[in-house]
């Protein structure tokens, strides 16, 4: 029997793309094609396909709501697509069956679907949709902090921990993750990347950066007046932020919930 396939994505290109590359599988029927989440709800709740190449982010209904309208036991096998990597991590850490980070090969896209196949050979989806489900269940109406940052590096795919950056810089419409001596550089802007980073962790000291408050040894006063963040490896960062308001994090924010005294992070008194 032909595996059914159904591709959802709201790029008509993309879309256009994967039925294209997938031409050559003998045993594979697509069976359809979704340019929105309404619409690959409805498919795959009426077409059952057992296989589905599911976008992420599409507008207002994300590939995650797809799966969250249905009920877990008629999930298909489900391999996501996206172009962001920070979908991809959360695929990976809730143990989806398979990711493609766009722009993806002919040669990725064949290892995915094999791996679909053997699923499918094995039939054993319960316990592979019930990590899934739970997780769809815990994380709704909870923000989604990163624990770690996807970045792309040559041809492989690096998973930075957000605990060992040192601080994030804005650059247009790319953000660069300072971690130690390397600089990784992430199509994001600084704005949504901080939505997603654990707000105890990370302060913003101005528009265009994030700093790690762990990092922060110090704030000292420019010669123009101007407060710089002093971190532990003594670089400086130039802060635009009230320092009333930057002391307060930095003395009580950080804090273990059971600290009795201050963290000791050295800062001039405002006058």
């Amino acid at each position: 029997m032909k595996i059914r396939v159904l591709i959802v994505d709201d790029e008509a290109l993309a879309r256009t793309r994967i039925r294209k590359l997938l031409g050559e599988e003998t045993d594979l029927e697509i069976i359809g094609e979704c340019a929105n989440g309404p619409e690959a709800i409805a498919a795959i709740g009426d077409r059952r396909p057992d296989l589905v190449l599911l976008d992420v982010q599409m507008p207002e209904v994300s590939g995650f709501d797809v799966l969250s309208a249905l009920p877990a036991e008629s999930w298909p096998v489900v391999v996501f697509v996206t172009a962001h990597d920070q979908y991809a991590i959360q695929a990976f850490e809730i143990h989806a069956l398979d990711y493609l980070l766009k722009p993806f090969t002919h040669a990725r896209l064949l290892t995915a679907i094999e791996r679909a196949r053997r699923h499918l050979r094995s039939r054993d989806l319960a316990s592979l949709n019930q990590n899934f489900a739970d997780w769809l269940k815990a994380s709704q109406g909870q923000p989604a902090y990163f624990s770690r940052i996807a970045v792309r590096s040559g041809s492989q795919t690096l998973f930075i921990k957000v605990e060992d950056l040192d601080y994030v810089e804005s650059a247009a419409n790319y953000v660069v993750l300072k971690a130690g001596n390397e600089s990784h550089i992430l199509r994001e802007t600084l704005t949504s990347l901080e939505s997603r980073l654990p707000a105890h962790l990370f302060l913003r000291i101005s528009r265009s950066i994030l700093v790690n408050l762990e990092r922060i040894k110090g704030i000292q006063t420019a010669p123009r007046g101007e407060y710089l963040v002093v971190l532990n490896d003594g670089r400086q960062l130039l802060m635009t932020r009230a320092l009333r308001e930057i002391q307060s994090r930095l003395l009580f924010a950080s804090e273990p919930a059971n600290a009795a005294s201050p963290t000791g992070v050295k800062v001039p008194s405002e006058s």
